[in-house]
C-alpha cells in the first residue's frame, strides 16, 4: 500500500502537464497563523532548510511539495544518468527540466517565483508553485505549506490580507480528498487556535484533521503540554502530535536538521518520557504517511469515477471541436447542407434538438395561424365601428333625391366593404409573425443543431445573411398575396352565396312573421292599408317612410312614441333671423329624434345582412391567409433554401474566407486534447493499481 502516495504524486505530474486542478487529488494541508512554525514543521519533514525565512508574512503563495523517497541504489542510478552530484535533489515544475541538487538555491528559486508573481508588496496569490523533492531520507508525501493566517495587514499590504488568506486556505481545505494539518504553538492557548478554528469550519465531523503542537521547548516554566497532548483540552480525531523546532538562533547558526531531530528526541525522553515515542518529528512523518496511504485508498473510487465522467466530457467537447479542415470545398458543402437540413427540420418538427421551455419552428407557426391569428379575427366584431346613424346615413346617401320604398342594395355593399377591409390589418400581422419566427428558426439552428458552424464565424455570418435576404424577399410577395385575398372579397360581393343566401331567406321570414305580429296586434278600428301605410297622415304632412323632408322629420322627431327604440343624436342648426337671407346651401340637419319603425326595420336589416356576409367572408380570410404565408414564405424558403446557399456561398474564392476558424477555436481544441490525453493517462495509471492490487 505504501505505492499508492507515488501513483497520486504521477497523477499530480499527469494533471500539472495540462495546467489544469480540475481533480482533487489526495493531499496534506498545512494550516496555521504566522510564525507558529509550519514552515519548520515542513523543512524538518525534508530534512533541509529549503523555505524562505523571515519576518512577517513570508509564504505569499502555495507551495505544492511532494516528497519521493528512493532507495539509496536507484538514487546512485539516476544521479549517474542524470549528470547529478548527490542523493537529493529537487525540480520545479515552471523550470521544466532544470535540476536543483542545491537546497540554498530551491529557497532563492521560491522566493524569485513567488515575486514574478505575487509582486514585492507582501501580497498574495492563489497560483501554487509545484516542488518536487527526490530523497532516499523521506517518505513519500504531498504536502501544501499556505500563507499563514493574519489579522493586521503590515506595511503595503492590502487591507483585506486576512480575507484573501482565509479564502485561499479555504479554497485547499474544503477539498475533501484533503487531510489538514493543523499548526499551533505550545506557548498559546488552545482554545484560541486560529488553525484548528478554520479546520473545524471545513471539517466539522474532524474526521480528516490532525493537530501538530510546535514549540514544546518554549513552554512557560512550570507549564508543559501534557493535557493538549492528551487530548483533554481539545480532542482531535487523528490525534494531536508535538513536536521541536529549531529555535531562530540555530538556525542563523546552521544547525543541521538531523542535529535538531536528535535534539528533539532527547527533550521530549526528558519531559514527556511516557509520550516520546508517539510525539517528534520522525513519529509525526511516519503518522502523515500512513493517514495519506489510507485516504487515498478511500478516495480513489470516487476518483476513478470523476476521472471517467471528466474524460467522457471532454471527449465530447473536443467532437464539437471538430478536426482540423483538410479538404475545405466539400467541409463548406457539407456545412452548408446540413443547416439547410436541420433548418426544414425544425420547421417539420423533425429535428434532432427539440425546444423544451418554449414552442420554437413549426409548432411556433401553427399557434400563430390557429391561435394568434385566429383569436384576432374572431375578436373582430362585424358592426365594429358601424352606428346606427352609419348605417341610415348609407340607406339614404344610395336613395338620391327620390324616396325609395325598399332599402337600396348599394348601402349594404358600401357598409359591407368598409367592414372586410378591417380584416387586412391582422391579415398583414400574421405574415410578419411568420417571418419573425423564419428568421428566429436561423439562430436556434446555429445555437442548438450546427455547433460546427461556431468553429467558422464567417461563414456562420455569411449564411445568416443569405438566409435573412432570402426572407426579406419573400416578405412583400406574401404581403402582396394577403393584400390581394382581402382585395378580391372586396371586388365583388356575391350575395348569392349558398350561405349568405341562406341567412337572407331566413331573415326575410323573420320580418314578415315579426309584421304579421304587428298586423294582428292592431286595434280593429284602424283599417289594415293604413296601418300598412304606417298610420293616419295629417293633412299638411306627408310622410316618406324615413326618407322624407328635413320639416317632417324635424316634426315627427317632437312627436315620437315611447315604444320607438333607437334615437338619432345632431346639433341644432342655427335658426335663420328675421331679416336676413337664408343660405339655401347650408345642409339641413336633424335635431335628436327616434327612429321610426320602417328607419328601425332598414337599419336591423342592413346591420344583419353586413354580419352575415362579414362571417362569410372572416370564415374565408381565416382559412385562406395561412395558406398563402405557407406557399409564398415558408414552402417556398423550404424549398429554395439550399439552392441559395450553394448559389451564393459555395464559390472557390471564398473557400479559404469562410472556412477560418475563429481565433481562439484552435487553442480550444488543443486544450481539451491535452486534457483528454491527461485524463485517459490517469484512467491508465489507476487501472494499474487495481491490477497490482494495491487497491
Amino acid at each position: 500500500m505504501e505505492a499508492l502516495i507515488p501513483v497520486i504524486n504521477k497523477l499530480q505530474d499527469v494533471f500539472n502537464t495540462v495546467g489544469a486542478d480540475i481533480i482533487q487529488l489526495p493531499q496534506i494541508v498545512v494550516v496555521g497563523t504566522q510564525s507558529s512554525g509550519k514552515s519548520s514543521v515542513l523543512e524538518s519533514l525534508v530534512g533541509k532548510d529549503l523555505l524562505p525565512r523571515g519576518t512577517g508574512i513570508v509564504t505569499r503563495r502555495p507551495l505544492i511539495l511532494q516528497l519521493v523517497h528512493i532507495d539509496s541504489e536507484d538514487c546512485k542510478k539516476t544521479s549517474e544518468e542524470n549528470g547529478i552530484n548527490g542523493d537529493e535533489w529537487g525540480k520545479f515544475l515552471h523550470t521544466k527540466s532544470k535540476t536543483y541538487t542545491d537546497f540554498e538555491e530551491i529557497r532563492q528559486e521560491i522566493d524569485a517565483e513567488t515575486e514574478r508573481i505575487s509582486g514585492n508588496n507582501k501580497g498574495v496569490s492563489d497560483e501554487p508553485i509545484h516542488l518536487k523533492i527526490f530523497s532516499p531520507h523521506v517518505v513519500n508525501l504531498t504536502l501544501v505549506d499556505l500563507p499563514g493566517l493574519t489579522k493586521v495587514p503590515v506595511g503595503d499590504q492590502p487591507k483585506d490580507i486576512e480575507l484573501q488568506i482565509k479564502e485561499l486556505i479555504y479554497k485547499y481545505i474544503s477539498n475533501p480528498n484533503s487531510i489538514i494539518l493543523a499548526v499551533t504553538a505550545a506557548n498559546t492557548d488552545m482554545a484560541t487556535s486560529e488553525a484548528l478554528k478554520v479546520a473545524r469550519e471545513a471539517d466539522p465531523d474532524g474526521r480528516r484533521t490532525l493537530a501538530v503542537v510546535t514549540k514544546l521547548d518554549l513552554m512557560d516554566a512550570g507549564t508543559d503540554a501534557m493535557d493538549v497532548l492528551m487530548g483533554r483540552v481539545i480532542p482531535v480525531k487523528l490525534g494531536i502530535i508535538g513536536v521541536v523546532n529549531r529555535s531562530q538562533l540555530d538556525i542563523n547558526q546552521k544547525k543541521m536538521v538531523s542535529d535538531a531531530i536528535r535534539d528533539e528526541y532527547g527533550f521530549l525522553q526528558k519531559k514527556y518520557p511516557s509520550l516520546a515515542n508517539r510525539n517528534g518529528t520522525k513519529y509525526l512523518a511516519r503518522t502523515l504517511n500512513r493517514l495519506l496511504m489510507h485516504h487515498i485508498r478511500d478516495c480513489l473510487p470516487e476518483l476513478k469515477t470523476r476521472i471517467n465522467v471528466l474524460a467522457a466530457q471532454y471527449q465530447s467537447l473536443l467532437n464539437s471541436y471538430g478536426e482540423p479542415v483538410d479538404d475545405k470545398s466539400s467541409t463548406l458543402l457539407q456545412l452548408i447542407t446540413k443547416f439547410a437540413a436541420e433548418y426544414c427540420h425544425t420547421i417539420e418538427g423533425t429535428a434532432k434538438y427539440i425546444e423544451t421551455t418554449e414552442l420554437c419552428g413549426g409548432a411556433r407557426i401553427c399557434y400563430i395561424f390557429h391561435e394568434t391569428f385566429g383569436r384576432t379575427l374572431e375578436s373582430v366584431d362585424p358592426l365594429g365601428g358601424l352606428t346606427t346613424i352609419d348605417v341610415l346615413t348609407a340607406i339614404r346617401n344610395a336613395t338620391g333625391p327620390r324616396p325609395a320604398l325598399f332599402v337600396p342594395e348599394v348601402s349594404f355593399e358600401l357598409l359591407v366593404k368598409r367592414q372586410v377591409k378591417r380584416l387586412e390589418e391582422p391579415s398583414l400581422r400574421c405574415v410578419e409573425l411568420v417571418h419573425e419566427e423564419m428568421q428566429r428558426i436561423i439562430q436556434h439552428c446555429s445555437n442548438y443543431s450546427t455547433q460546427e458552424l461556431l468553429r467558422f464565424p464567417k461563414l456562420h455570418d455569411a449564411i445568416v445573411e443569405v438566409v435573412t435576404s432570402l426572407l426579406r424577399k419573400r416578405l412583400p410577395v406574401t404581403n402582396e398575396m394577403v393584400h390581394n385575398l382581402v382585395a378580391i372579397e372586396l371586388a365583388y360581393i356575391n350575395t348569392k352565396h349558398p350561405d349568405f343566401a341562406d341567412a337572407c331567406g331566413l331573415m326575410n321570414n323573420n320580418i314578415e312573421e315579426q309584421r304579421r305580429n304587428r298586423m294582428r296586434d292592431l286595434p280593429s278600428a284602424v283599417p289594415r292599408d293604413k296601418a300598412a301605410a304606417g298610420g293616419p297622415q295629417s293633412g299638411g304632412e306627408q310622410t316618406d317612410g324615413g326618407t322624407g323632408t328635413w320639416r317632417g322629420m324635424l316634426k315627427r322627431g317632437e312627436d315620437g312614441t315611447a315604444g320607438d327604440r333607437a334615437v338619432l343624436q345632431h346639433p341644432q342648426p342655427a335658426s335663420p333671423q328675421r331679416g336676413h337671407a337664408v343660405n339655401l346651401l347650408d345642409v339641413p340637419v336633424p335635431v335628436s329624434r327616434r327612429l321610426s319603425a320602417r328607419e328601425q326595420r332598414d337599419c336591423e336589416v342592413i346591420e344583419r345582412l353586413i354580419k352575415s356576409y362579414f362571417l362569410i367572408v372572416r370564415k374565408n380570410i381565416q382559412d385562406s391567409v395561412p395558406k398563402a404565408v405557407m406557399h409564398f414564405l415558408v414552402n417556398h424558403v423550404k424549398d429554395c433554401l439550399q439552392s441559395e446557399l450553394v448559389g451564393q456561398l459555395y464559390k472557390a474564392g471564398l473557400l479559404d474566407d469562410l472556412l477560418t476558424e475563429s481565433e481562439d477555436m484552435a487553442q480550444r481544441r488543443t486544450e481539451a486534447a491535452d486534457m483528454l490525453k491527461a485524463l485517459q493517462k490517469a484512467s491508465q495509471v489507476i487501472a494499474e493499481i487495481r491490477e497490482t492490487h494495491l487497491w
